[in-house]
């Protein structure tokens, strides 16, 4: 995938079980992996890549983060799957100027959000 110039480019999460955000992500949103040791795993989901450092810190909007957003076409199915891998439901389904969304952790705590705009 090209380089666009000065546009979010990489995104990265903590997390302390490789193995089991792995295959949460696998299984839910079809992302691959490449490991880089037992520090680092990096992933592709086709539009952004990004990566999973070894810490036991997790990425929450309570202590501040920023949030990170996937769209997804069909919004129930889609947190229906994040709850069958395994992702805790945070903020349910909710409405918004353009779109509707939910928040979940995944099995590490990293929060992240799905929107859909229909």
């Amino acid at each position: 995938m090209p380089t666009v110039d000065q546009k979010i480019d990489y995104v990265e999460f903590p997390a302390e079980d490789f193995a089991k955000v792995e295959k949460f992500y696998s299984d839910a949103f079809g992302w691959e992996f490449t490991s880089f040791g037992p520090e680092y795993h990096a992933f592709t989901d086709s539009k952004i890549d990004g990566g999973f450092y070894k810490s036991a810190l997790k990425s929450s909007t309570d202590t501040g983060a920023a949030l990170v957003i996937l769209y997804a076409k069909d919004l129930e199915a889609t947190q229906e799957k994040v709850e069958a891998c395994g992702g805790k439901i945070k903020v349910p389904i909710f409405a918004f100027p353009g779109g509707r969304r939910f928040q979940f952790l995944d099995p590490h705590g990293n929060e992240i959000g799905v929107w859909s705009d229909n």
